[in-house]
């Protein structure tokens, strides 16, 4: 073997795996993911990745570290567009998002946001989860009336 290159010396941005969808308590499913797997992307404990199951679904997440062990989520959304509950065994292929991720914020929401400097200046601050949490609460409201409401309570937690 000769010098290594630099392409060598690169961490690595994918990585491939099999494992069982894991039930990580209450109505929570996870994907396990192998220690190795996180060690080659040398980026520490939490990794924003793409993540792909079996070839046919891909979706954004993070590699986290929780209970001593390496978790994905694979959320009530994920497992209803799969199929895919505990106990599947699945294939999985993640690779490095350095992508920015954006939340898209529902009309009603971002009309608010306007009106409210304070509350602006909050949303700006939450990480990207945590604004998804609350532009989906609005967006799956049914009614005029829920939306309005949502909108409501969004805007009020945001400026306390």
């Amino acid at each position: 073997m000769g010098t290594p290159t630099k392409a060598d010396l690169m961490a690595e941005t994918v990585q491939t795996f099999r494992t069982n969808l894991e039930s990580t308590g209450g109505n929570n499913v996870g994907i396990v993911v192998p220690d190795e797997v996180v060690a080659a992307f040398e980026r520490g404990k939490r990794v924003p990745v793409s993540v792909t199951v079996n070839g046919s679904y891909t979706y954004s997440s993070s590699i986290a570290s929780m209970g001593g062990r390496f978790l994905i989520s694979f959320n009530a959304a994920t497992r209803s567009a799969t199929g895919l509950g505990a106990g599947d065994t699945i294939d999985v292929q993640v690779e490095v998002d350095d992508a920015p991720r954006t939340v898209d914020v529902p009309a009603a929401l971002g009309k608010a946001l306007n009106s409210s400097r304070s509350a602006t200046t909050a949303w700006q601050a939450l990480s990207p989860s945590k604004q998804k949490v609350h532009a989906l609460s609005v967006e799956s409201a049914k009614t005029d009336e829920t939306r309005e409401r949502r909108v409501a309570k969004v805007i009020e937690t945001l400026e306390s």
